[in-house]
């Protein structure tokens, strides 16, 4: 996979999970390095990827909309498009998204919580 990344990225291991399709499907995965432009992760099969994903870190509490930029095997290239070199989102749109991500991994948690307790 050719080198295309705009910044120096940071060598990490998360588990994470691709939302791949407007139904709910998802894919976990491992983010391998990531950087504010993108990130490598590691899927245990990249060939049903789509071409854009919702990719969610959970340990680090973030969630990224993404444009699949190269694969390898296994292991894809990810461009964050939600994202400008500033770091501000591109729309409001994507904002809201964000939240909606945000606030139904804190519910999933609460939910978990509740199940166990």
């Amino acid at each position: 996979m050719p080198d295309r990344r705009q910044g120096v990225r940071n060598g990490v291991i998360f588990g994470g999970v691709a939302a791949i399709n407007e139904s709910g499907s998802t894919m976990d995965c491992v983010e391998r390095n990531t950087s504010e432009h993108g990130a490598c992760v590691d899927f245990d099969s990249a060939a049903k990827l789509p071409d854009e994903m919702n990719l969610s870190i959970p340990p680090k509490a973030s969630s990224y909309l993404a444009t699949l930029i190269g694969r390898q095997a296994n292991r894809v290239g990810l461009a964050f498009r939600s994202m400008t070199a500033s770091g501000a989102p591109v729309s409001d749109l994507d904002e809201r998204l964000r939240k909606s991500e945000q606030k139904k991994q804190q519910l999933q948690r609460r939910i978990k919580e509740l199940l166990e307790g």
